[in-house]
């Protein structure tokens, strides 16, 4: 059994009541962008794409919260890493416009700095591996405004919604004393608000 958050305090399927729940948050966001996008005439394959990926966080996270394995663990990373990456190609290329191989060059880099904080797994409770990609969100925030893109602020509140986010879990374990519930359901509330926040930016500008 996998123990990394304050809510777990035993083995069992529903030992993560709220953790599991508010996964709930990530089908939600799935639901609302693309109901945004076929409002906006934009249900392109690429939304398809990444909706269904959004889809596979919120089903691979439940997993994880109730089975609490190494299996459950990787059913919950994997579709991470890959929204990650298909957001990310597909802004640079999509949006931004970057030619194919600067955008190669943007992704071995993030891919480096995965690597690089992967070495720290237990630093700010594990958050650390999260930080290329708030790094990379804020940049990609700044680049959207400076191209006078539609909904020119939806990146950067993104990226602030993020940091509340990591917030969250970074200190979830610290808390466990005064709030045996723990904050890692608010990692997944505001994880929801996230994605939906980056799948507007990207929606209204394809």
């Amino acid at each position: 059994m996998i123990d990394l958050y304050c809510e777990r305090t035993e083995p069992g399927l529903w030992a993560e009541p709220l953790n599991t729940l508010t996964n709930l948050s990530f089908f939600i966001a799935a639901f609302a962008a693309w109901r945004w996008a076929s409002r906006q005439g934009k249900p392109d394959r690429s939304v398809v794409a990444l909706t269904v990926l959004i889809v596979a966080i919120g089903i691979g996270s439940s997993l994880f919260h109730t089975f609490a394995s190494r299996w459950a663990e990787m059913a919950d990373v994997i579709p991470i890493g890959m929204f990650e990456v298909c957001y990310l190609w597909l802004y640079l290329r999509r949006i931004t416009g970057l030619r194919r191989r600067w955008c190669i060059g943007v992704m071995i880099v993030f891919a480096i700095g995965i690597y690089l904080a992967g070495q720290f797994p237990d630093l700010l409770n594990g958050s650390v591996m999260y930080a290329p990609g708030f790094v990379l969100l804020v940049a990609l925030g700044i680049v959207h405004i400076c191209q006078k893109k539609k909904s020119p602020y939806l990146l950067l509140g993104s990226a602030a919604v993020f940091l509340v986010a990591l917030t969250a879990r970074s200190t979830d374990m610290l808390v466990c004393d005064v709030l045996p519930i723990g904050l890692h359901f608010v990692w997944h509330l505001l994880n929801g608000l996230l994605i939906y926040l980056l799948m507007r930016a990207y929606i209204a500008n394809v």
